[in-house]
């Protein structure tokens, strides 16, 4: 078992407080529901409701803590080395569509935050993408002139503005940071001013067609001319999405620090393993968080260690107090880094909408899919309904399933607070044990696909190795992201009893 560092959870949650909506509890009916109360949800819902159509937003859990809740929270159009590869793997059309895309998604959000007075720790700052190493000095180079190619100020520096040595970094002035919680908290609170309906615990069991869309919670039924599911990666599509993307997580640590400019700006780095730093805050001190290196969900069997390494490298270059909070973050990547959004068969599922692969760049990418997805319900037109296209080729080869990291022999091998899973013949039992020694089990097959789970030593969760599922570690309630995060309608599976 290893003691990690730190409360475990987002700081920008701990901050946020809770926007306290209702469950649903009856059978209702809006033009438009909403699957997700993320940024890419909220937003669409408060494009409708500003142009006056009926909006209904359901949530499984609570509005701010999840995935949007759990991010870097950088606002800006500077996505590491992101325009050179579009221009080089697909065109020069499309690095400018990416690059308007992001920068209108950018600006709408600042826009909001301003006109509806959300209180959530916005801070201009500048972006910097830096390396330490030569090549990457050289991509760097290439990166600034094709960031001028789509329209975007960039400038080379020598160095960047960090304790240690690098040589040389990518600037792009006048970006932002916010606190992403306490903005969904703002974001929804102005969805229901402008008349919309928001309703948490109401996780969809059930998304189906009958005379028109309707989504099914335990309590109550919402019907609807068009439905969009944002849940991160896509709970049900007419078009498959597991397979055209890859689940993958990272670590991230915020620690305490008496100077709240430690650092003064945004950074992230193009050397491996891979770090991105900022400044924040959890309403009780300044905070310095950093993230490490992605990793492929449920492909790792130690998870904790990552945490290990991150506080290392942190500490090598500040001088930074406790370890305040620690989380890990999952995204979906894509292989040419765009997301999907849109609607996958406007012909056989028209009014189906849907928002997933965000390659860890969801804010404002996923204000721009939200903006796009609100046009096409409004009957506008969107210029970045190519560059999103949901049903664009895609390698057959992109998506790597994994195996479980956690096979032991009995639950002689499992310590306390650890998971193991144990296979007998065709079963697969994942279980773990407590701290008073009591062991819990459940099936280890993940009920989308059937692949067996690995434990998760940090977060002491079961997390699928193939489509990126995530489950409590006793297998009650239900999973809280991947494809399972709704339409479950269960638990990692049944407890097995043994």
């Amino acid at each position: 078992m290893v003691n990690l560092p730190g409360n475990r959870g987002s700081c920008w949650v701990a901050g946020a407080g809770s926007a306290g909506y209702s469950p649903l509890d009856s059978s209702i009916h809006a033009e438009t529901v909403v699957v997700g109360g993320g940024i890419v949800g909220l937003t669409t819902a408060l494009r409708l409701r500003e142009a006056g159509r009926s909006v209904i937003l359901v949530e499984a859990l609570e509005i701010g803590r999840q995935v949007t809740g759990r991010a870097t929270a950088k606002i800006t159009t500077q996505h590491a080395l992101i325009y050179r590869h579009l221009i080089d793997i697909l065109d020069l059309a499309t690095a400018r569509s990416y690059a308007d895309a992001n920068t209108a998604g950018a600006a709408l959000l600042k826009d909001w935050i301003r006109e509806y007075a959300i209180a959530c720790d916005l801070e201009r700052k500048d972006a910097y993408t830096y390396t330490i190493s030569p090549k990457g000095r050289e991509e760097i180079v290439a990166e600034a002139e094709a960031a001028r190619q789509v329209g975007l100020q960039a400038q080379v520096l020598d160095r960047a503005p960090l304790p240690f040595e690098t040589t040389g970094a990518l600037c792009f002035s006048d970006q932002a940071q916010f606190n992403p919680a306490k903005y969904l908290v703002g974001l929804a609170k102005a969805v229901v001013d402008q008349g919309g309906r928001i309703y948490e615990h109401s996780r969809a069991i059930l998304i189906g067609e009958a005379s028109r869309w309707r989504a099914v919670t335990a309590s109550g039924t919402v019907h609807a001319e068009h439905v969009v599911v944002a849940t991160n990666m896509t709970v049900k599509s007419p078009v498959g999405m597991a397979n055209r993307t890859q689940p993958r997580c990272h670590t991230a640590m915020a620690f305490r620090v008496d100077d709240p400019l430690v650092v003064d700006g945004m950074f992230i780095g193009v050397d491996d393993p891979t770090h991105s730093i900022r400044t924040g805050s959890d309403g009780t001190s300044p905070l310095l968080v950093v993230l490490g290196p992605k990793f492929n969900t449920g492909q790792d069997g130690n998870v904790a260690a990552r945490f290990v390494e991150l506080e290392e490298w942190a500490r090598k270059s500040w001088a930074v107090g406790d370890v305040a909070w620690r989380w890990c973050n999952e995204d979906y990547d894509t292989a040419d880094r765009v997301p999907y959004v849109g609607e996958p068969d406007p012909e056989q599922a028209p009014g189906f909408h849907i928002a997933t692969g965000f390659n860890a760049w969801g804010i404002s990418n996923g204000t721009a899919a939200g903006m796009m997805i609100a046009d096409t319900i409004l009957g506008h037109s969107s210029p970045w309904r190519s560059l999103y296209d949901p049903t664009r080729p895609y390698p057959k080869d992109f998506h790597k399933n994994g195996d479980s990291q956690s096979i032991v022999r009995s639950t002689n091998d499992i310590r306390p607070r650890e998971g193991g899973v144990i296979l007998r013949g065709d079963e697969k039992i994942a279980v773990c044990r407590d701290s008073d020694g009591s062991l819990r089990a459940v099936s280890a097959s993940c009920t989308h696909k059937g692949c067996t789970v690995t434990w998760n030593n940090a977060d002491r969760t079961w997390d699928c190795p193939c489509h990126g599922s995530i489950f409590a570690s006793d297998g009650v309630g239900d999973p809280w992201s991947g494809p399972q995060a709704a339409c479950s309608g269960g638990t990692v599976a049944k407890p097995t009893g043994r």
